[in-house]
């Protein structure tokens, strides 16, 4: 059996503006980019069907026709991908040109290894053609070979840009890196997901800086869908093996991608094959192959007939004839063609099935990345498709140390990954300091009671999904990267702090933690580390508002978890949230926020969902590995103690009853420790 954790469930208006075209036959992610067509190199930060594919397009063929651009070169990271890039008859549409890429070009859809293709991009270049597809790897070897001046007066398009990286080993960020240097050509790299699995960062800051930057959220696309109104995301235990749990999860008639588990996971049989006959086997009875699409027919016991594509068969003619009727075109727009997808490594980044409403994904991933592009399966807007969740289900640990240890990786990765989509599906937050000229902002709604002068307050703007929200003592930001980090960069920041493992352990496990230790330690931490051009005080400037919008949208979680009256809000329901919360503390400043445990939320929920024992398992191998202070976190600490001093005009007394106070105290007297034993010899 399953426990449950309930999901993170996000409602949005559906007021349909994500979907309308303009003049030219864009929607309105597309017209953002085009108005920065001009840009020599430009980003794109956009969710996952909002329309980047053809984005790119009305840029390229603009910067062929009038920015004196010889040709362009769109890679993608795999050969699936490159079908985004087919030919479009855009004129229809109102655009000034049709996109089209001759099938020579389209180097995703030629035979052999990606090695093997690199002639064809000299042949390229070399001829009359302007566009080509290729796979990075293809683009990769290309520029080892011809060297980066064969590229000159190309525009270099990078799709899925979070596949690049600073790390020396990232051939494909390298040669971005030498063709910035060089400045011959032009760049536009898209992405759904602005940040690694790994902590590597994407770009240096330097290269970054180069960048002019288009960000849609995941807020502006959902809110503006016309089908689609809610989202959940579930993460959900199980003991004993998961073929006999799915059905717990699993909605036969629900559109469903299953991810079975990597074969290295703890979840794995091991027997890929066999765990996709006993997926088909808790569904339902066989009734043989579709010969034309090679599609399994299984019938449910209601009598229902499931169409489902098995990816996971590695016998070259079957997967090749399933592979290709999950891509054609032609059915791309009818629901009944399939039912459910079983899939190994594929049907996920880049994978279009408009009609999907749920993804199942069995198993530790390996990065938060990954995650978010699994759940942008589902985040498809289609036709009478109002509902749409992802689901992670997990093996609890059982009695061996050394499972318990791993299970408490996938746990807290279950864990991170819902507190990061919980921030990228929230609406933008935008923090200003309260001060005595403080006014409201235009196009704000400030409630019920309109904008009060004589506090801090919350505002929203439901055309922008904005909010405007005061904040006592916030420090703002002074140099202008450090400006584009708090407008732009925020889910970064927060990224990066729930990736790390000291504060999500301490966080969920440790009873004694104080909240700054967190808020201000650990974040503190990252900022520094992850931007250390900043100075000290644009790099606090950073830390509060990081933690400001991941505390604030913990405690409106916690305000809708436990108000009635916000849950019936539906999509205003985080709102609510956030504004109740503002209403109901003394003030809302930034020593408060840092006083919020950014995982207590996350806790309350874990405690109800898994197992009285195995949460008792996973606190006791976290509790083994406390250390109590480190030297590197007492310096912190006492760095804290001596702006403590200043603001104060006293040191922080260890024997405080404020738990914060004492432990800059403890760090302070830890410091003095060290040195007396120093000189002591």
């Amino acid at each position: 059996m399953t426990n449950n954790i309930p999901s993170v469930s996000v409602t949005y208006a559906r007021n349909g503006s994500s979907t309308k075209s303009n003049e030219l036959g864009m929607r309105p992610m597309q017209e953002l980019a085009y108005e920065k067509r001009g840009e020599q190199y430009l980003l794109i930060k956009s969710p996952p069907a909002s329309g980047k594919s053809r984005a790119l397009m009305f840029i390229a063929l603009d910067k062929l026709h009038n920015q004196n651009v010889d040709k362009v070169i769109i890679a993608v990271p795999e050969k699936f991908i490159g079908f985004s890039f087919a030919n479009e008859p855009l004129s229809q549409y109102g655009f000034y040109w049709d996109w089209k890429v001759e099938p020579k070009w389209n180097l995703c859809n030629a035979p052999g290894e990606d090695g093997g293709k690199v002639n064809s991009v000299k042949a390229f270049l070399d001829s009359e053609d302007r566009v080509l597809v290729a796979t990075h790897a293809t683009f990769r070897f290309a520029m080892d070979k011809f060297g980066i001046e064969a590229f000159d007066d190309c525009l270099i398009a990078v799709d899925e840009f979070h596949h690049v990286s600073t790390n020396p080993d990232n051939k494909l960020g390298n040669h971005l890196g030498q063709l910035i240097e060089r400045d011959k050509v032009h760049i536009v790299a898209m992405t759904g997901s602005y940040f690694r699995g790994d902590a590597e960062a994407v770009l240096s800051a330097q290269d970054e800086a180069e960048f002019e930057t288009v960000i849609y959220t995941y807020y502006e696309q959902l809110n503006g869908y016309d089908c689609l109104k809610t989202l959940d995301i579930g993460y959900y235990f199980y003991s004993g093996s998961y073929a006999d749990s799915i059905l717990d999860v699993l909605d036969a008639t629900e559109k469903t991608i299953i991810h079975i588990p990597n074969v290295n996971s703890r979840e794995s049989t091991k027997d890929k094959h066999k765990e996709v006959e006993h997926i088909i086997e808790a569904l339902g009875s066989w009734k043989g192959v579709d010969e034309n699409t090679g599609f399994h027919l299984v019938k449910t016991p209601d009598g229902t007939l499931l169409r489902i594509a098995d990816l996971v068969d590695d016998e070259p003619a079957r997967r090749d004839k399933v592979s290709a009727a999950v891509k054609m075109p032609s059915e791309k727009n009818n629901r009944d063609y399939i039912d459910i997808i079983i899939a190994l490594g594929m049907a996920k980044e880049g994978f279009d099935w408009i009609w999907c409403e749920h993804v199942l994904t069995i198993g530790y991933r390996a990065s938060l990345t990954e995650i978010i592009q699994i759940i942008g399966r589902a985040t498809r807007d289609a036709k009478g498709k109002t509902h749409a969740r992802f689901t992670n289900l997990i093996a609890e640990p059982d009695a061996s140390e050394e499972a318990v240890t791993d299970a408490v990786n996938d746990t807290l990765k279950a864990i991170a990954a819902s507190l990061l989509m919980e921030q990228v599906l929230a609406p933008k937050f935008n923090f200003t300091p309260k001060v005595s000229t403080s006014s409201p902002g235009e196009g704000f709604d400030y409630g019920e009671n309109g904008y009060d002068p004589s506090r801090e307050n919350v505002g929203f703007n439901s055309d922008t999904g904005q909010f405007q929200i005061e904040i006592k003592g916030l420090v703002e930001p002074k140099s202008e990267n450090a400006q584009r980090i708090v407008h732009e960069d925020l889910d970064e920041v927060i990224t990066a702090f729930v990736q790390d493992k000291t504060a999500i352990e301490r966080g969920l496990f440790d009873d004694e933690i104080v909240p700054e230790e967190l808020t201000q330690l650990r974040m503190g931490k990252i900022v520094k580390n992850k931007y250390p051009e900043l100075d000290e005080g644009d790099q606090e400037a950073v830390r509060q508002y990081a933690i400001a919008a991941f505390n604030l949208t913990q405690k409106a979680k916690e305000v809708v978890n436990d108000s009635a009256e916000c849950q019936a809000a539906g999509n205003t329901a985080l709102i609510d949230g956030i504004r109740k919360y503002a209403m109901d503390v003394r003030e809302l400043d930034i020593d408060l926020i840092d006083r919020i445990n950014p995982f207590g939320e996350a806790y309350a929920i874990l405690s109800k969902a898994m197992s009285k024992e195995s949460l008792k398992q996973v606190a006791a191998v976290i509790s083994a590995k406390r250390v109590n202070l480190t030297p590197e976190d007492a310096r912190d600490l006492a760095k804290r103690a001596l702006k403590f001093k200043i603001e104060r005009k006293r040191l922080p007394d260890i024997n405080s009853q404020d738990p914060w106070e004492k432990r800059m105290a403890e760090g302070v007297a830890y410091l003095a420790r060290m040195k007396a034993e120093a000189s002591n010899g």
